[in-house]
């Protein structure tokens, strides 16, 4: 759907008016297209803290990123480690003394933050970021990388459960479309960074920021071929597939390399057959709260061979308040949004329609983890998600099949653009970004899930919201 207020906005005579009078300007975000032989592109600055034991994995997963130029910034305590770290990853690293005077804007700020281990040693962060802040591009990245909190002695803990602070506070400060974000790292996760850097440092995470993402060990690394398609030979179902958000997620997963099986209802009928003739994949015409939905999709699974992904992005939306709330409203959401799910996943799992190495995305919702006022339903629903992908994790890690949730914000779509003007114009502006976001942004971060390098990446929910002050 179409933004006029970004439009005016970012035209010549808007720009001039709305910056005399101080009205946002948000800029037309930059985001992925097939063709691009760099995930990230122009100047890249990494600093680390003492002690820090992450650069060497940086340093080679940004060795794969063509059209990166990277620097260290002099005066670091980790300047000369990272140079070491250089060498033995055959990159060049160039030397950046920082000044108010030189033109120089960098497409990335990276700080491994893993090495600090007390509260006095996050001045590090302040020494990284202050000389450089106002250098960060247009659209631009900032990334920190640390330990998880829970995995640390007292004294760590608490300063890297600082980092969080830190992270979504740059978010909110640096503007122009550019975005920051934190990874923790566990120990042994050092090898399983590159689908994680690659999705957070490139424009595929166009409308993600203020998000924190878990990187844990896994028993064994799956990289992709080809990294252009890394879901080549893999065969994904998407639910609520014919239109929206499902539809990109669906072109993503296709563009990707993936085999699509397309499900929604059957009044969506033409629409499905379209998509799955367009994809080359499969349509499946499935009422997913019908008795025998599990078995129907268990049974197109296996003559495809069995799923590697299943995609739960089917929903709906029955608002009302809670005083005003029909049973019907309230049962109808709960099924949908969240029991159909459980029923197919108990399914799919027991049967092993579902392969090890699998990967199961669920679509929540900002309103599961902020809640939203006439939607006591669909937020009890969509936090239930929440709770399914943080039980399930563990049990699912043995058998290497991973399970994470995205939680959209505004996102433009028919339904939103059905929303009053008032109403619409608020959810749009109130983030970081000033804009609402696109279903490929959403599609993206799913995108980044379902990859075969992501092993190591399980039990997450990461907001796609551009950073939204609902829940944040």
């Amino acid at each position: 759907m179409s933004d006029l207020y970004q439009t005016i906005a970012n035209s010549s005579a808007g720009n001039r008016v709305f910056s005399a009078i101080k009205l946002p300007i948000p800029l037309q975000l930059e985001r992925y297209s097939v063709g691009l032989n760099s995930f990230v592109a122009g100047d890249v600055l990494v600093g680390a803290a003492a002690n820090s034991q992450l650069m060497a994995g940086v340093l080679g997963v940004l060795k794969t990123a063509p059209a990166a130029s990277i620097h260290t910034l002099v005066g670091m305590p980790s300047e000369s480690a990272i140079q070491k770290c250089s060498v033995s990853a055959g990159v060049n690293v160039a030397n950046y003394s920082a000044s108010r005077e030189d033109k120089q804007r960098f497409k990335v700020l990276l700080l491994d933050a893993s090495g600090i281990s007390n509260t006095g040693e996050l001045a590090v962060c302040k020494q990284f970021f202050q000389p450089v802040i106002r250098k960060l591009a247009n659209c631009g990245r900032i990334l920190v990388l640390g330990r998880p909190p829970e995995q640390c002695e007292l004294d760590r803990r608490i300063a890297q459960r600082g980092l969080e602070g830190l992270v979504k506070s740059l978010g909110k400060e640096i503007g122009n479309g550019a975005s920051a974000n934190l990874v923790y790292v566990a120990e042994g996760a050092e090898h399983q960074l590159h689908s994680t850097l690659q999705f957070f440092l490139s424009p595929k995470s166009a409308y993600v920021s203020g998000q924190v993402v878990r990187v844990g060990a896994a028993d064994f690394d799956v990289a992709p071929c080809d990294w252009e398609k890394p879901l080549a030979g893999k065969l994904a179902l998407v639910t609520g597939a014919a239109q929206g958000i499902g539809m990109a997620i669906a072109e993503t997963l296709a563009r990707d390399g993936a085999t699509v099986m397309v499900l929604d209802i059957p009044p969506m009928a033409d629409k499905l057959a379209k998509l799955a003739a367009r994809l080359d994949g499969v349509a499946l015409e499935v009422d997913i709260t019908a008795a025998d939905a599990p078995a129907m999709i268990s049974s197109a699974a296996q003559v495809q061979g069995g799923l590697d992904i299943i995609v739960h992005n089917a929903g709906i939306t029955r608002d009302k308040t809670m005083a005003g709330m029909k049973d019907d409203f309230w049962n109808k959401v709960i099924d949908v949004n969240i029991s159909s799910e459980e029923r197919i996943n108990a399914r799919l799992l027991d049967d092993g329609s579902l392969k090890e190495n699998g990967r199961i995305v669920c679509v929540s919702s900002i309103s599961g983890i902020a809640g939203n006022m006439g939607q006591t339903n669909y937020a009890t629903s969509k936090a239930c998600v929440i709770g399914m992908v943080q039980g399930m994790a563990p049990e699912l890690a043995r058998k290497n099949i991973t399970i994470n949730a995205v939680a959209p914000g505004f996102i433009e779509t028919q339904m939103t653009d059905a929303i009053p003007f008032a109403i619409r114009e608020a959810g749009r502006r109130m983030n970081s970004m000033k804009q609402g976001g696109q279903p490929v942004d959403v599609a993206e971060a799913i995108g980044y899930f379902a990859s075969p390098a992501s092993q190591g990446v399980t039990g997450n929910v990461m907001r796609v919201c551009g950073q939204s002050l609902l829940g944040a």
